[in-house]
């Protein structure tokens, strides 16, 4: 069922534009490091996004042709099915009638699983495309995920001592939050960059695919949010 207009839209040039800014802020505060690399990756898929939209958006002649073809067939064949079944015109006996029947009705089920398959082919080729970039944006999500796992701010108040297998932990309380809070505002834009293909193309298996992008940087979204939350909590007090 379409989903009612609203009016209310997401522009891609600007999420890209965010997307830029902040690998631009994330550069300035940690050069060189993973994070910035992965914003990096993430810069590529929202402006590869962009072009997306534009080619789901764009009707492809020669799969619609291909379809309207088939169709055409389909209507011809169910003439010659008409004209074929008519005993008046045809004088066939009560048998070949009933085998002429069989064979027209055969020939209409494989043309009709073939205009099926040619109309059908434009949306299946377009879903294949979005399931790939929507794929993209759920491994940056863990991804993101995989880089503030170590951040943990217990390791603020030196309780403790490391061992030798103990992960780097080199971030002040301030650079902690920001790495926290970057890893936060990556994970909402890769929720945004999935949402323009639920926008752009109402498809269920791509709004499916969404729905669990959006799910799933919700969820990391809030575990990365209880750090800040303590990392902050633990700098007032």
């Amino acid at each position: 069922m379409p989903r009612p207009a609203t009016g209310l839209q997401l522009n891609p040039e600007q999420i890209i534009a965010t997307v830029r800014t902040l690998r631009t802020r994330i550069h300035e505060r940690f050069p060189g490091s993973g994070l910035e690399r992965l914003s990096g990756d993430l810069l590529r898929i929202a402006e590869a996004t962009g072009e997306q939209l534009v080619w789901v958006a764009r009707p492809h002649l020669p799969l619609r042709l291909g379809g309207w073809l088939a169709i055409v067939l389909l209507a011809v064949a169910l003439v010659s099915l008409a004209l074929r079944l008519d005993p008046r015109t045809t004088g066939y006996t009560l048998a070949e009638l009933l085998q002429t029947t069989e064979s027209a009705i055969n020939d209409v089920i494989l043309l009709g699983a073939a205009v099926y398959f040619l109309a059908s082919a434009e949306a299946r080729v377009k879903r294949r495309r979005a399931l790939r970039f929507i794929r993209d944006l759920r491994a940056v999500a863990h991804i993101v995920d995989m880089h503030q796992l170590t951040k943990d701010p217990g390791t603020l108040v030196n309780v403790g001592s490391d061992t030798p297998s103990s992960p780097r932990r080199t971030l002040t309380r301030y650079e902690l939050s920001r790495y926290l809070d970057y890893c936060s505002e990556m994970l909402a834009l890769n929720s945004k960059l999935a949402a323009l293909y639920a926008q752009n193309f109402d498809d269920p298996v791509v709004l499916a695919a969404v729905d669990e992008v959006e799910t799933l940087t919700t969820g990391l979204s809030a575990k990365v949010w209880q750090k800040i939350v303590l990392v902050n909590t633990g700098e007032r007090e």
